[in-house]
């Protein structure tokens, strides 16, 4: 119970003061893409729809793919003997080195910057390395993805749909993969700029869309969740996301907090970034077509979720599957994933803004006490509206 309930609209100005400290932008995703995803990762050894690992090569990369027993000797599969597989490695190219290109052992390497890192490619890490690898359009190393893709039955390279990779870029990829790699490769873009800028370039391209065409329903993570249905049409900065919601998404957004399960209306690569932090959140995670307005009147309520490799089920959470929320979703509502804050529950009177110090976080929660520092400060750029807190002691008869 970290946050007392304020009956003011100050949260959302809170929000946007402290959205600069927070570098809500760069700094986020730079943290999602390499410490936030270091927790609750996906095993490379499981088979419930992760990636299977059978780690029959020692070597950390292969500077050319001659053959399919190549690639598979260091492709991990996702969905591995189903007809959802997914074959697929990570590759680096030195750009320093005459766009020397390394085909990495994707069982022994679980990211891009453990290679880098490995190979003393780079030696950054964390928002250093993102900066470096994601958005320098000077960057000594481009890195990616390629796939091997079924229902089209081509092989594919991509990037992570945050990348703000140049066309340049991606005909420099393209030609050294074709260069050293033994079948023909096209180009699949993840994002829209990614789509808009690769347009004009001489080289073949596969649409998520065209990859999953006609198909309807595609679990991106087999998993049993409960929560409540989200339904967003539009995900900015203005929507706030509970960590007990099964979001009900367009499109894939780049980043996310931990959430009870992920619903998208539009086909999405199954090695976007989104998706691989569902598996190691152990989440349901799916496309279902036209989801939004299939989920609209479900808005709001809680459920239990499930998907499966073939289909997904819902049903209503009663009060029986509410009680039992901590067994059928352990990852997520487990006794061992949050714990309460220090509480003073011997105040019991209500108290305004103006006399809340910091000092009074374990009686009114720390939105609370932080606002009342802001309006102790008399800040003289903006103001905070009047409002008032109530202490924790009420909670527990709520």
């Amino acid at each position: 119970m970290e946050i007392s309930l304020l009956m003011i609209r100050s949260f959302k100005s809170m929000d946007r003061i402290f959205a600069s400290v927070a570098l809500f932008g760069t700094l986020v995703l730079a943290t999602t893409l390499a410490t936030g995803q270091m927790a609750r990762k996906p095993s490379p050894s499981r088979s419930d729809g992760r990636a299977v690992s059978t780690d029959n090569t020692s070597q950390r990369f292969l500077p050319e793919l001659h053959s399919r027993e190549d690639f598979d000797q260091l492709a991990r599969i996702y969905n591995a003997k189903t007809p959802y597989a997914l074959p697929h490695l990570m590759f680096v190219i030195d750009r320093r080195d005459k766009d020397k290109i390394y085909y990495v052992n994707s069982q022994m390497f679980r990211f891009h910057q453990d290679f880098a890192n490995a190979e003393y490619l780079s030696l950054k890490r964390g928002e250093d390395f993102f900066r470096d690898v994601y958005t320098n359009d000077r960057r000594r190393l481009i890195v990616g993805t390629i796939a091997w893709q079924e229902p089209v039955q081509k092989y594919t390279f991509e990037y992570w749909e945050g990348d703000l990779v140049t066309p340049e870029m991606i005909s420099e990829t393209y030609s050294t993969i074709k260069n050293t790699f033994f079948a023909d490769i096209a180009f699949k873009p993840n994002s829209t700029r990614q789509e808009d800028i690769s347009a004009k370039l001489k080289i073949p391209v596969v649409t998520p869309a065209e990859i999953q065409k006609n198909q309807e329903y595609l679990a991106l993570n087999v998993a049993k969740g409960v929560g409540r249905f989200h339904v967003i049409d539009k995900l900015d900065d203005t929507v706030e996301i509970g960590y007990n919601e099964i979001l009900v998404l367009k499109e894939v957004p780049l980043d996310l907090p931990p959430v009870a399960g992920i619903i998208v209306s539009q086909p999405t690569s199954p090695l976007s970034h989104i998706n691989l932090l569902a598996k190691g959140w152990n989440i349901p995670n799916a496309y279902i077509k036209n989801a939004n307005d299939l989920f609209r009147k479900m808005d709001g309520t809680w459920f239990e979720f499930e998907t499966t490799l073939t289909d997904y089920k819902f049903s209503p959470c009663t009060k029986e599957c509410l009680d039992t929320k901590a067994q059928i979703a352990p990852a997520i509502y487990g006794t061992d994933q949050f714990k309460s804050p220090p509480s003073d529950l011997k105040v019991t009177a209500l108290s305004t803004l103006n006399v809340i110090r910091q000092k009074d976080s374990n009686i009114f929660g720390s939105k609370a006490a932080n606002l009342g520092e802001i309006v102790h400060s008399r800040p003289q750029a903006f103001s905070v509206p009047p409002g008032f807190a109530i202490p924790f002691v009420y909670y527990p008869s709520s």
